[in-house]
Parts: C-alpha cells; sequence; structure tokens
C-alpha cells in the first residue's frame, strides 16, 4: 500500500522566554498509508500535537520547523509557500480540535460553518454542499439531520458539537484528518457515540488519519498503528495490537500501567455507633437557571432534590452524563450558584447560599478547582500573583513569606518554580490545571471540590496527581469530592460514589464500587467505560432498553 505521509528527520525549534532556542522536536520519522489511522501518543509536552500540525505546514507562535521534511501526497508542506500551504488546508488535510466549542462562531448557524470551507474554495454550488453535510450528519449519527445545521452552536450539545465540527473537517473529502484528543471532554456514553461515528466514516471514505490522544483505550479503539514519543522524539511504534499487549520500551509499559490509576487503599467505613457529624451535609438541595416560576422553582431545573454526606478524611466521588448537574451540584455548594431550596452544612456550621455572604474562614476551608483552567486563572497576572493572592488574603502572609510558600506550593503540584515568573497563556493545559490546584492548596483547606481537574492531563501526569492528592490527605487530612465522567479517576481515589441522572442522585455506593453498579442507569454507565482491547468497541453491545430509556432528554 502506498504512502500518504511520509514525515524525514523532523525538527521543530521554540524560543524560551529568555530567547534561548530549544528543539522540541528531535528527528522524528514516520510513514502513514492510504487509508490507515496512526496515533500519537505520550504524556503532556511530548511533541503530539506540534507534530501532527506540521503535517498542514503550521507551527505554533515562537516556533519553527528547522529541519526534515514533511510530505503530503507527494509535496513537502515544509517548502510549499503559504499561499500553496492554504490551498491545501481544509480541502486534502483537515483538523479536528480537542475544543469544539472554540472552533465554532456563536453567532452563525451550524450549517453556514460546515460548509464555509467549500465556498473559500469553491468546491460546489451551496446546495450541494448543504446536501453533503447533511449525509455527514446522517453518517455521523447527528439527531435530526435535515434541520439540525439551522442551529446555533449552543443550541447542541458537547457530544454532538465534535461531531459537528468532524463533519465540518470531512466536508471537502480531505485525505488526511487529524484528530486533536476530540473526546478528551466527553462522557463514556457520548464517547462512544463520537468514536463509533469517527470510525466509520474514516473507513467508508477510505481516508487517512492521525489520532492525537493520551487516552490508550480510545487509541485501541480507532487506530491502526501506534507511534509512542516523549521529549519530541519516537520511543516506539508499532501495530496497536502488539503496543497494548507486548510494548517493548519502558517508557510505553509506563503508559501502559499509569492507564489504570493506582487503588488506594480506603479508610474502613465508620460504623454507626462511631460516626461521628460529616464534614459536608447537604440536605434536599434544589437549583437551575432561569426565572423563578411559581412553584418557587427555576425554569431550568439542574438540581432536584439532591442529598449525600461526607465523612471527614474521605473521598466521595459525583458521575454521571454531561448535563446530569454534577458541576452544578459542586457550584452550589461552593456557593457560586445559590439554590433554591434545601441546605448545605459544613463542619457542622450552615453555609449561607451565596459565597459573597459567607465568613472567610468558612470559605478558606472549602476550596473549589474548577474543570476550564483556562477560565480559572486570570491571564494579566503572573503564577506568582495567581498564588500570592490567596496567602495574603486568608493567611496575612508578607511578600517575602508568600515568595517562599510559592515554591512549596509549586513543588507540592510537580512544577518547576521557574513557572512563577509566567502567565497562564505560557503554560500547558495541565500545568494550568495543577496551578488551579496549587491554588487551591494555598488556602489550607478541608475540603476540595474537585470538578474534572484530570481531565486535562495525560495518564502518568494523571496517576502522578491523584497519588499526590492522596499524600496531600495523608499529611494534611484532607478530604474530597471529586466530580468526573473518568470513572477510572472515581474508582482509584474515592471512598463512597453517587451517580447523577437528569438532576437526580439515582445510586449511591457507600462502600466505593467493589459491588458494582445496582441501577439501570449506572450500569449503562460502567458498562461504556472504554476497555485496552482493540476488539472492544466492535464487539460492544449495550443494552438497547437501557440506552433508550436513558437517552439523552
Amino acid at each position: 500500500m502506498a504512502n500518504l505521509v511520509e514525515i524525514r528527520d523532523l525538527k521543530v525549534e521554540a524560543t524560551s522566554d529568555a530567547g534561548r532556542v530549544i528543539e522540541i522536536i528531535r528527528g522524528v520519522s514516520f510513514d502513514i498509508a492510504e487509508g490507515e489511522i496512526v496515533a500519537l501518543i505520550g504524556e503532556s509536552g511530548s511533541g503530539k500535537t506540534t507534530i501532527a500540525l506540521t503535517l498542514m505546514g503550521y507551527a505554533r507562535n515562537g516556533c519553527r520547523i528547522s529541519g526534515g521534511s514533511v510530505s503530503l501526497d507527494g509535496r513537502d508542506m515544509v517548502r510549499l509557500s503559504e499561499r500553496e500551504r492554504a490551498a491545501i488546508r481544509g480541502t486534502e488535510v483537515s483538523y479536528v480540535p480537542q475544543s469544539a466549542a472554540a472552533a465554532f462562531n456563536p453567532a452563525q448557524t451550524i450549517m453556514d460553518q460546515v460548509v464555509e470551507i467549500t465556498r473559500i474554495h469553491d468546491l460546489m454550488p451551496r446546495a450541494d454542499a448543504e446536501q453533503r453535510a447533511v449525509s455527514l450528519f446522517k453518517a455521523l449519527n447527528l439527531p435530526n439531520p435535515q434541520s439540525i445545521g439551522s442551529r446555533y452552536p449552543h443550541q447542541v450539545s458537547g457530544g454532538q458539537l465534535q461531531r459537528l465540527s468532524a463533519a465540518m473537517a470531512l466536508i471537502a473529502d480531505p485525505k488526511l484528518v487529524i484528530f486533536d484528543e476530540p473526546t478528551t471532554a466527553l462522557d463514556v456514553t457520548t464517547q462512544i457515540e463520537v468514536l463509533r461515528a469517527f470510525k466509520s466514516v474514516m473507513k467508508k471514505g477510505g481516508m487517512s488519519g492521525v489520532y492525537v490522544s493520551h487516552d490508550l483505550a480510545v487509541v485501541a479503539q480507532i487506530a491502526d498503528r501506534i507511534i509512542v514519543l516523549k521529549g519530541g522524539e519516537i520511543q516506539e511504534v508499532g501495530a496497536t495490537e502488539q503496543i497494548l499487549t507486548a510494548p517493548q520500551h519502558d517508557y510505553t509499559r509506563e503508559l501502559l500501567s499509569a492507564f489504570t490509576p493506582k487503588q488506594h487503599a480506603r479508610p474502613q467505613a465508620p460504623t454507626a455507633a462511631a460516626r461521628k457529624p460529616p464534614l459536608l451535609d447537604v440536605l434536599d438541595i434544589s437549583a437551575g437557571y432561569g426565572p423563578i416560576q411559581a412553584d418557587g422553582l427555576p425554569l431550568m431545573r439542574a438540581l432536584k432534590s439532591v442529598s449525600f454526606r461526607l465523612e471527614e478524611g474521605r473521598n466521595l466521588g459525583v458521575i454521571g452524563e454531561s448535563g446530569c448537574g454534577k458541576s452544578t451540584l459542586a457550584r452550589v455548594i461552593a456557593g457560586i450558584l445559590p439554590q433554591v431550596k434545601g441546605d448545605v452544612i459544613f463542619d457542622g456550621r450552615q453555609l449561607a447560599r451565596s459565597a459573597a455572604h459567607r465568613q472567610k474562614e468558612e470559605l478558606r476551608k472549602l476550596q473549589m478547582v474548577f474543570q476550564f483552567a483556562d477560565t480559572a486563572l486570570n491571564p494579566s497576572k503572573s503564577i506568582g500573583d495567581i498564588l500570592s493572592r490567596p496567602l495574603s488574603f486568608y493567611h496575612g502572609m508578607g511578600r517575602r513569606q508568600q515568595e517562599s510558600r510559592v515554591c512549596e506550593l509549586l513543588d507540592m503540584v510537580r512544577l518547576p518554580r521557574a513557572v512563577r515568573h509566567r502567565r497562564a497563556s505560557e503554560l500547558s493545559g495541565g500545568q494550568k490545571q495543577r496551578v488551579n490546584l496549587a491554588r487551591a492548596l494555598a488556602a489550607e483547606p478541608k475540603l476540595i471540590l474537585c470538578d474534572e481537574i484530570t481531565s486535562a492531563l495525560d495518564t502518568v501526569v494523571a496517576a502522578a496527581i491523584l497519588d499526590l492528592l492522596k499524600e496531600l490527605q495523608r499529611e494534611l487530612g484532607l478530604s474530597y469530592m471529586f466530580i468526573s465522567h473518568d470513572l477510572s479517576t472515581v474508582q482509584a481515589i474515592c471512598d463512597e460514589v453517587i451517580v447523577m441522572y437528569n438532576g437526580e442522585k439515582v445510586e449511591e455506593m457507600a462502600t466505593g464500587l467493589e459491588e458494582g453498579p445496582g441501577h439501570p442507569y449506572s450500569r449503562l454507565l460502567f458498562s461504556s467505560v472504554p476497555k485496552l482491547d482493540t476488539r472492544w468497541l466492535d464487539s460492544l453491545e449495550l443494552d438497547p432498553e437501557l440506552v433508550s430509556a436513558f437517552a439523552r432528554r
């Protein structure tokens, strides 16, 4: 089979803050055959996305392709003019981003954006482009394919938007599609739909693909071959089955071992007689968005009479699909979204509904690490300033004390101390999330609400963060509430689990996950977790009655 892509001795350089030139891709070479899907895996900073972007002749700001060749269908993308590259992008090579929401203009309809590339390159009449778009919507298993294009991006779910971004990339019938972590932010049931749709369309069209990911179980379902990267160099190349079952390189084995987080010893659940007052007691909480109706409840109810408790020194997992109310629950507990009904009792005190009315000590003891690291950090402040603020606000530290403590906090979350001089825009997604964790630790809290805090991290770093959190828990007596769609994370660190569906708590497993889920929705959720098995997705047969019963409303 002929090669569509041939990369030879590729080198990419970056310029550091101090003006020093650093080689971040060091002599990488590999091929991609026609119709083949190749996965690039490795931890954050390994060069996965940087290499993928060179296939479009592109390097990020501050970077440049300094050597080697990137041949796409016989043309070297490195040596083409920018005008020649622009003619190829979107038509012969296309890109599906990690964040579909960032790829869409909120002011234009979905159809206008999906067919835009056909207008820019004058590929076909508008009517033909819309017909092609509708056929892709059907192939990608999108609901209401005839009419979904008339909606705006905010009017569809995250999983639907991810598939629509794939339709945008596929409409010009490219020879090569680059998938950059396209399912990382999706819950497990939505991820299955998206993976099946991607795989079906790619195989049917005979397209080649590059799939960038740190999730080995996802890669196992879609890739023909895997290229393992670390520090800008290839560590191992092999067929997917071989990499997963008989890895040759130590680093590949490390990635595989990190895929299943280490199970931490859980404290025994206290007996009824020994049970102390809970650290957190959530009582009959209802909350939502929009105007309050005649019954005293909001127009859009995100939480419906939710109750649970968390003992001191223990960890609670909150799992469920996107839109089930997980993050809203954390926002209510943190006082960001006042509930319309129910009470939050924390450390023996009833908390005011709004954080603005809570005492400083109550705010200090209960911290939150947000899901979206980009929006949680002030882009105009240095990391040192961001971490110093809680030290000054909660502990009254002076400048010298702050500087010392900031360095300690960066050490705790495994970041170099030099990061304190940088801004958030200069950090990777995983680094930004670790800064968010350091900021929460700066307050010296009793409870940290963790909203999808490992979703942006590669498996090696995520496993290290979980180990760190347990170490901090032992040393500082912390408790955590983990909101996640990553069930392996919840299983690794949580003592108790509640399952949310459509704003309601449908099940609580007081002793972790060892006894298995009992509620039908919980069973559907757990059966949807990808496995390190190349045959898993194709052989997966979810109970159609369960799927129908719990289809997203």
